[in-house]
């Protein structure tokens, strides 16, 4: 059996053959990306990956009912489960044991996960109606900021420096542009890297996550709680410590699902 298992975000997909080849495409969401770019993405994966796939694990960004897309065109012949990228990160952190399961990366997700399915989810209502905790509301909660003048002296020349940051361009990024949540994601490692000195950017990591916790994690059940995604993983240390203001420990944080769902399926 030649089994490939797809994780895709809002930033980038990675399309993993179990014991083989792996390829990286740029992300897509299924509920709002043109049918042209997925088309063209999907394409490029199939052509790297090569014939003779038989089943396929797609754990994808914005999979709410039927799925938009048929990949059996793509891999002609294969089994196909569709599965939100939410089930993905619960199984991957929780394999089949009860847990809450959290994706914090560009955008941010959660859901309590009872070792088989999703028995509950909290609405993450997407960058500018809440995904709390993740980059793209960081990113935006800064440029907020940055446009009406709350943002130091210092850091707010150091980021127009290093971005092309007038007003016009980002307005435009942020209402025109094809991936607002991307481009406001895009502006977490600056942040990052200016997190140990600059109180001004310490405050907003940190309340960027308690925010996160108080509205999603702490509503859940008491139980083990894993996340995923490569903006939790940069912050693991800050997320660690957040968390334990809440009274959660020992959080199990991975940089993406993959290795955890090539378990999972392995079984």
């Amino acid at each position: 059996m030649k089994r490939l298992i797809v994780d895709c975000g809002a930033t980038k997909a990675d399309w993993v053959i179990a014991g083989g080849k792996s390829v990286r495409t740029p992300g897509f969401n299924l509920a709002h990306t043109p049918s042209e770019q997925l088309d063209a993405i999907l394409k490029d994966a199939a052509e790297k990956l090569g014939p003779g796939i038989t089943r396929v694990h797609f754990y994808a960004a914005g999979l709410v009912g039927e799925p938009p897309v048929d990949l059996g065109r793509w891999f002609p012949g294969a089994t196909i489960e569709y599965a939100s990228d939410m089930l993905g990160a619960a199984r991957a952190v929780c394999g089949r044991d009860a847990g809450i399961a959290a994706i914090v990366g560009t955008g941010a997700n959660t859901c309590q996960y009872d070792g088989q399915g999703i028995t509950r989810k909290i609405d993450c209502g997407g960058f500018i109606l809440g995904d709390e905790g993740s980059a793209s509301v960081l990113g935006r909660l800064f440029i907020t900021d940055y446009i009406k003048g709350f943002v130091p002296e210092r850091l707010s020349a150091a980021f127009s420096q290093a971005f092309k940051a007038d007003y016009p361009t980002l307005v435009k990024n942020v209402y025109g542009a094809a991936a607002p949540a991307r481009y406001l994601g895009g502006f977490a490692p600056f942040l990052l890297s200016h997190y140990a000195g600059e109180e001004y950017v310490k405050e907003l990591v940190d309340n960027n996550f308690r925010a996160f916790f108080e509205r999603t994690v702490c509503r859940y059940d008491c139980l083990p709680v894993g996340m995923v995604g490569g903006f939790g993983y940069a912050c693991r240390e800050i997320l660690a410590r957040i968390g334990r203001e809440y009274d959660i420990e020992n959080i199990t944080i991975l940089a993406s699902p993959l290795e955890g769902l090539l378990k999972y399926h392995a079984v």
